[in-house]
């Protein structure tokens, strides 16, 4: 394969079988990126043209989709709270970016398919499906790594820091993005190789197996980096097409419903041994402590959330109950209460990517408001099983 670079933004491909491709990399939210990739398709005259889009982003942005397609309560018995919320900051930070911009994000993506679609070229959609690779993401990282994520995609969202149209476009730069990667990596790996590395991967043999002569790409500038050496092997024959092992998600870690499972025992045995060690009054007093602790940090994290009255009393009431269940969490059963006791309205789901940008959105808007009750219920009733761990062995050692 030869690399011709005609610009800063865009390379030519020339393959060993004569196949040509000119890989555009955008900066998502630039109106030159916009008006670049038309006017390359003008120059070249393709017979194909290939986009980083799947088939639902595709879908979603061609078709009117009805906000009754989202069920909040599905969501949480589902336990995707958290992914949810990341999936919602992230389109939230893109959109606010797209406003300062004056384009929306991805706009000149759909550009390219549009153009594909007025002058009867065949499109290629070459992207992963966006869910394959969040719930990928998702699932890869432990908790540590998915509340990090989180609040880095909520504190990007409540930024009021502007970027000028002369840093957007640096970024198109290859070496200040992949700066920009390289950082990524070091905080949250999993979650780099899975939006970044894997994507690269999948795009690549996608664009490169794409039927035709003339292609025209358009990408992420972050991944034309590694797309172009990932299509190197694949020109060379040092690496296969096929991309089964990456568009499929992981099965659960079974590490988790044992380390659940060993909390639940352990506190389990801690209370029952204050029974037996220190007679019924002391067994009743340990559980009273559990109860009271794991119900109140519960409690307080309803209130503070400014939950339902009830929502309030139903979490401290399953809190306790909930942390001896390891496939039952109160975030649950907080964010379905106060999802049924305030229904969203229409103007919540067509105001959602607004109203997670503010402060005020998170409490009015009552989608984002029963996903702020479920995690910060999930997350304070946490917080009090591991607290009570070691209040429940001092009480047992005091009895002793």
């Amino acid at each position: 394969m030869t690399i011709e670079r005609i610009s800063d933004t865009m390379q030519r491909l020339v393959c060993a079988d004569g196949k040509e491709i000119t890989l555009i990399g955008t900066a998502h939210v630039s109106q030159d990126s916009v008006d670049e990739v038309a006017r390359t398709i003008d120059e070249i005259g393709p017979d194909r043209i290939c986009v980083e889009l799947d088939e639902g982003r595709y879908r979603s942005r061609t078709e009117v989709q009805g906000w009754e397609n989202l069920n909040i309560k599905t969501i949480l018995k589902e336990n995707k709270g958290f992914l949810m919320l990341a999936n919602m900051a992230l389109s939230s930070y893109q959109k606010k970016l797209g406003t300062q911009m004056g384009v929306s994000p991805g706009d000149e993506i759909m550009r390219a398919a549009n153009l594909a679609t007025e002058r009867n070229i065949p499109l290629s959609l070459c992207d992963r499906e966006i869910q394959v690779t969040f719930k990928r993401a998702w699932r890869l990282s432990n908790m540590w790594n998915k509340l990090k994520l989180i609040s880095s995609l909520l504190t990007a969202v409540f930024s009021k820091e502007e970027i000028s149209n002369e840093e957007l476009e640096r970024l198109k730069e290859t070496n200040v993005l992949q700066s920009m990667l390289d950082d990524m990596a070091k905080e949250l790996p999993t979650v780099k190789r899975v939006l970044i590395d894997e994507r690269d991967q999948y795009l690549a043999s996608k664009i490169y197996s794409s039927p035709g002569n003339r292609l025209v790409a358009v990408v992420g500038a972050g991944h034309a980096p590694g797309l172009v050496a990932h299509m190197e092997k694949l020109d060379r024959k040092e690496v296969s097409d096929d991309v089964t092992s990456i568009t499929s998600v992981p099965a659960p870690s079974k590490a988790g419903p044992i380390i659940s499972w060993a909390i639940v025992i352990a506190l389990v045995g801690i209370i029952a041994l204050g029974f037996i060690r220190s007679g019924w009054d002391q067994g009743i007093e340990m559980f009273l402590y559990w109860f009271g602790l794991n119900a109140s940090l519960t409690g307080l994290a309803a209130i503070l959330s400014l939950a339902h009255p009830v929502t309030i009393i139903l979490s401290m009431l399953a809190a306790p109950v909930t942390a001896l269940s390891p496939t039952l969490g109160v975030g649950m059963v907080s964010g379905i209460v106060e999802a049924s006791m305030r229904k969203p309205r229409v103007k919540d789901f067509e105001h959602v990517s607004d109203d997670i940008m503010t402060f005020k959105g998170w409490f009015t808007n009552r989608i984002i408001h029963a996903l702020l009750i479920f995690m910060t219920t999930s997350i304070f009733a946490s917080i009090g099983t591991f607290i009570a761990f070691p209040l429940l062995i001092s009480r047992l050692g005091g009895a002793a």
